[in-house]
Formats: C-alpha cells, sequence, structure tokens
C-alpha cells in the first residue's frame, strides 16, 4: 500500500467520476474509467477533450500537456480493466447493492496491495468493507463537486482500514492540490453531514409555506454571503440524492431534523429530480439546464400587493453598532433621520460612529465628501425618544431583551403620530410580544436588519398576523428605496436565517463534543467543500457565543426539537465567559487589543 499511486482506475463516469478522472490526469496520473454505459464512457472523454481546449485558449495549459492528459485517460466498459491500478475509486450510484457488487467483482480482479476507495457521501464505508476480502484495504475517498474546483477532499476510514492505505491516500490528495480531511466513518462525514441537515431544513421550511422559495434563497445567500441557496443546491445535487443522504443520517442518527422532509420524497417519486430533470423546487431550460425559467409559482410584480404609507422621516432607537449603521443606512438614501439614545452624550457618539464609517467610504472611493456632509446633516442625534412626535417610521434598535422592547414601544406608542409605523429589528424574539403592548398593534412589524447594515443587503420583513397590509408595503418599499432586499417570513423563533443557520451551528458543535472532528477541519470542510466564506467556529466566535445560545434557547423554546438543544460545550463557554472575539477566547483564542 506504499508504493506510489500512479495508475488508478475511476469505475463510473458520470459527472463526479468524470470530473475525478479530470483532476487525476491533469496530475499526471494514467487513468482508467470504467462505465458499463457506453455511452458514458464517450461523454467523460468529450467531457475532459471540452475542458482541456478551454484551457489551452485561456493559455493554463500548451497544446502539448493537453495532448498528454487526453493520452493517459482510457475508458472501459469492464471492470477487468481495473488490474493493472495501484488505487480504484468507485463513483457509481449511491445504493449498498450496486457498490457491494462492485468490491466484490474487484477482489478477484486488482491486485493485493491495490487500495480500493468509494466516493460515497452517504453509505456506511464500513459495511462495504466488510464485503471486501481485504478489508483493511478499503476506504472512503469524498471528493467535492465539481471536482476539478473543488479543493476539499475527505479520507474515510473505517475500524478496519489500515493507516498505510490511508497514509498513501492523504499524500496523493495533497499530490493533486487537494486539501484533505481525516474523518470518521458516519454517514455524511463532516461536511454533507452538517450540509444535508440545513438544506432538510430549508426544504421543509417551504413545505410548510413558510416563505417563498425565491426569499429562502436569497435570505440565505445576502444573509449568510452562501454561494448558492439551499433549494437550489438541491436541485443541483439532486434531491434523490438528498433524500438517499438523509436517509442514511437519519438511521444513524434518529435525529428528527435529518428525517428527509416529505417534500423530498414526493418530488422524487413524480421525478421532479432537480436541474437533471429540467424541474425540482424550481423549473430549468431543458433536463440539465442551468437556466432556471419562471413557472406557476414564480412571483409576479412586487410581493408587497398594495400602497404604502408615504415616509419621508425615519426615527431610529438605540446607539449601538446596528442603530448607528441603520441610521446611516437611511441617511445616505435621502431619509431625515432622528437617532434617539438613553441619553444626548449616547446620541452624540452614535452620530460620530456614523461619521467615522462615512468618512471609510470617501476615502475608499465609495462615496464623495459631497454625499457624506449630505448624509450627517440629515441625522439628527436625540436624548429622548420624544424626539420621534414627527416622524414616519420609528425602528428600534436596542438589546435583544423582551422586557426593554416592550417598554420602548409602550413608549412609542404614546409618542409617535398616529399613521406611523413602529418597526422592531429583533432577530428572535416575537414581533407580536412587542406589538401587542401597543394600541395599533396593526402598524407594528419587524424589519430585520443584518450587521453591519450598512454592507449586508438583507432584511427580513416579519409580518404579525395583525400587522396592516399597507405597513407591509411600506416597509417593503422602504427597503428597496434604501437598496436592501426584502424578503417575507412569519412571526416564529428565527424567521428565515436565524432559523437555518443557528441549528447547522449547534450540530458542528456537537461533532467536536462527540471528538468525531476537529475545529479547524470542520470550518476547512465547510470553506472548502461547501464554499461558506466562513467555518462554523470562526462565524461563532465573530457572533458571540452568548448571542448564539441565547438564539439557539429561542429556538429550541419554539419549535422543542430535541436536536435543536443547545450543544453543552456551547454552554459551558458561555458560563465560563468565553465569549468568542470580543472576549479574546471563544472556540479558540485571539490575541487581545
Amino acid at each position: 500500500m506504499d508504493t506510489p499511486l500512479t495508475t488508478i482506475a475511476v469505475v463510473g463516469l458520470g459527472t463526479m467520476g468524470t470530473g475525478i478522472a479530470e483532476v487525476l490526469a491533469r496530475a499526471g496520473r494514467e487513468v482508467i474509467g470504467i462505465d458499463t454505459d457506453e455511452a458514458a464512457a464517450r461523454q467523460a472523454v468529450a467531457t475532459l477533450e471540452a475542458s482541456t481546449e478551454r484551457a489551452v485558449r485561456r493559455e493554463r495549459i500548451t497544446e502539448q500537456e493537453r495532448r498528454d492528459i487526453l493520452a493517459r485517460f482510457r475508458t472501459f466498459s469492464d471492470l477487468q480493466a481495473a488490474a493493472e491500478a495501484e488505487l480504484v475509486i468507485e463513483v457509481v450510484p449511491e445504493t449498498y447493492e450496486l457498490k457491494q457488487q462492485v468490491f466484490r467483482e474487484l477482489d478477484a480482479v486488482v491486485s493485493p496491495t491495490a487500495i480500493l476507495a468509494t466516493g460515497t457521501n452517504a453509505l456506511s464505508v464500513t459495511r462495504l468493507a466488510a464485503e471486501s476480502q481485504h478489508p483493511e484495504r478499503v476506504l472512503g475517498l469524498h471528493f467535492f463537486n465539481p471536482a476539478p474546483a473543488m479543493k476539499l477532499v475527505e479520507v474515510v476510514s473505517s475500524v478496519l482500514t489500515a493507516p498505510p492505505a490511508v497514509e498513501s491516500v492523504t499524500r496523493l490528495a495533497r499530490e493533486l492540490g487537494k486539501e484533505p480531511v481525516a474523518v470518521g466513518d458516519r454517514p455524511g462525514f463532516v461536511a454533507d453531514g452538517l450540509l444535508f441537515g440545513y438544506l432538510n431544513q430549508a426544504a421543509a421550511m417551504y413545505e410548510a409555506n413558510y416563505a417563498s422559495r425565491e426569499d429562502i434563497d436569497a435570505a440565505m445567500k445576502l444573509g449568510c454571503g452562501l454561494p448558492m441557496g439551499p433549494l437550489a443546491l438541491l436541485d443541483l445535487i439532486g434531491i434523490d440524492t438528498a433524500r438517499t443522504v438523509l436517509e442514511a443520517m437519519y438511521s444513524a442518527s434518529h435525529d428528527r431534523l435529518h428525517a428527509p422532509a416529505p417534500v423530498l420524497g414526493q418530488l422524487s417519486e413524480a421525478g421532479l429530480t432537480g436541474r437533471k430533470a429540467g424541474r425540482g423546487f424550481y423549473t430549468y431550460d431543458a433536463p440539465g439546464g442551468q437556466t432556471v425559467v419562471p413557472d406557476a409559482l414564480t412571483p409576479v410584480g412586487s410581493a408587497g400587493a398594495g400602497t404604502g404609507r408615504a415616509v419621508s422621516s425615519v426615527g431610529v432607537a438605540g446607539s449601538g453598532t446596528m442603530a448607528s449603521g441603520i441610521a446611516e443606512v437611511f441617511a445616505k438614501a435621502g431619509y431625515t433621520v432622528v437617532l434617539a439614545a438613553r441619553s444626548q452624550e449616547k446620541a452624540d457618539t452614535a452620530k460620530a460612529r456614523i461619521a467615522k464609517s462615512l468618512g471609510r467610504s470617501v476615502s475608499k472611493g465609495r462615496l464623495t465628501e459631497e454625499a457624506r456632509d449630505e448624509a450627517l446633516a440629515r441625522i439628527t442625534p436625540a436624548g429622548s425618544l420624544d424626539s420621534f412626535a414627527d416622524v414616519d417610521l420609528a425602528v428600534e434598535a436596542v438589546a435583544e431583551d423582551l422586557e426593554i422592547k416592550r417598554e420602548l414601544f409602550q413608549t412609542l406608542d404614546k409618542v409617535c403620530k398616529p399613521g406611523a409605523v413602529l418597526a422592531t429589528t429583533t432577530s428572535s424574539l416575537p414581533v407580536v410580544a412587542v406589538a401587542r403592548v401597543t394600541s395599533r398593534p396593526e402598524d407594528v412589524i419587524g424589519m430585520h436588519f443584518f450587521n453591519p447594515a450598512p454592507a449586508m443587503k438583507l432584511v427580513e420583513v416579519v409580518r404579525t398576523v395583525l400587522t396592516a397590509d399597507d405597513v407591509h408595503a411600506t416597509v417593503r418599499e422602504v427597503c428597496v428605496k434604501v437598496r436592501k432586499h426584502p424578503v417575507d417570513c412569519g412571526d416564529r423563533a428565527g424567521f428565515i436565517v436565524n432559523a437555518l443557520l443557528f441549528p447547522y451551528l449547534n450540530n458542528a458543535i456537537k461533532m467536536v463534543e462527540e471528538h468525531y472532528a476537529t475545529l479547524d477541519d470542520i470550518d476547512a470542510a465547510m470553506k472548502l467543500g461547501g464554499g461558506y466564506p466562513m467555518g462554523p467556529f470562526e462565524l461563532l466566535d465573530v457572533v458571540g457565543l452568548d448571542v448564539s445560545l441565547a438564539i439557539e434557547k429561542v429556538l429550541h423554546g419554539e419549535f422543542r426539537d430535541p436536536g435543536l438543544a443547545p450543544a453543552p460545550l456551547l454552554e459551558h463557554l458561555v458560563a465560563a465567559g468565553c465569549l468568542g472575539r470580543k472576549t479574546g477566547r471563544g472556540f479558540r483564542e485571539y490575541a487581545r487589543r
């Protein structure tokens, strides 16, 4: 098993198998492509020809290098062709029966020293290894799609796998320019183990008619910086594949968060499996197409039906980072802004923070000095909410404490003129709970900005069962005027983003608690395998572990799902005062400034 892996067979020449073959051939390996479907083999060759031709045009490789790469890739229709391979990677469809048959047949073909790798992302490597006469040479080698572009490779050991086999494929992964992460054998491994739970919750959210597919996807892209929304990603992966992965995860964990959402089964049974079928959560221009085309569910016009109320002046209550950021957003968009804090001094400090932020925009060429001065002139700092007497829209951005917010809304109810819209920026508390303390709950709505407000494009517009239609329309119109993207959601814990984000973060913590993977490996897996801008532990330390724990408690309290119970490790760190970057220590330690 310590021999150099120079000749490698890839069994199964679908999208993933073809991508792996390309990676290997480009890295100088002799590649034996095997598929019983001769059309699939021809398509694999055509794909490699096309991709190398593009590389020549872009001057990334020479024509001679292209010819060498193509010469290193040979295709066959019989497993006997794998006889000379030192490593065989199977990437056949995700069923035990088919994969076990491949492993049994390979035992009679390859040399005793050859390594057998499965590309599964859902099935038990141990169960597959048990079918081999030499289970010590069987492991998992999980590439991510598209294989040529994605850096992550999960190297999966079973309890039977010999360490030299793991060392050989780990070394190979590095030589291919990949980042190998060592993981144990459980369904989903690290990246898919976290990713598919999140995708499943998004499917369930859509199925419950809580939010539209477009709003769910936009919320996660704009609110979390993800490259794709969860429903679009399910269409890309294949809804049937996602269901198979989740079934395997649920059979191992019995966690309800992994039980496939019924809509996944309904779409799979109907053949609506995503892009490959031309229709899944979205409709595409053709089977295998990438372009979304309108269908019966595509929104027509503005989701905020009706005419909104006139808004020219805005009051922002609060003096923290979020309040000053929101005030800056409104002032830059031309609104007259009253920024009210608990004292005049705090209000003046908040305006000074805005001036500093606008100054940075000027220095970076994003704003002219004239525009900066005009925006600052529109902001009036005040030490009392009495200054909100004439505002058309009042936005509170104070501490995430229900009693503090309820007390503030009682004051707004007395101070603000009739017809003023009253908005809360809460990220997790029930909007109706603050609406009910006023004499005009129909005027109250949630307007959840994301931090930092000047940079983040998303606003979750949260209407309660009492919110008036014209109030909803008003806030959507205002969002568009301040160049934000509004998404509609109902008044329940977490709204869209936090309801999908924090269970994912909580599951990452549980992986560490169970000693399944390290902080660094999990963060690397999600950045390299999922395209996330930050790993879960990086993000937790930035958000604040106390804030994260509070949100997870709210989610658990509302949905009562045992799988949403905060991980004990998170509770212990918060109790110890390790709250993340702001205290210098969270999941990691940071240099104090």
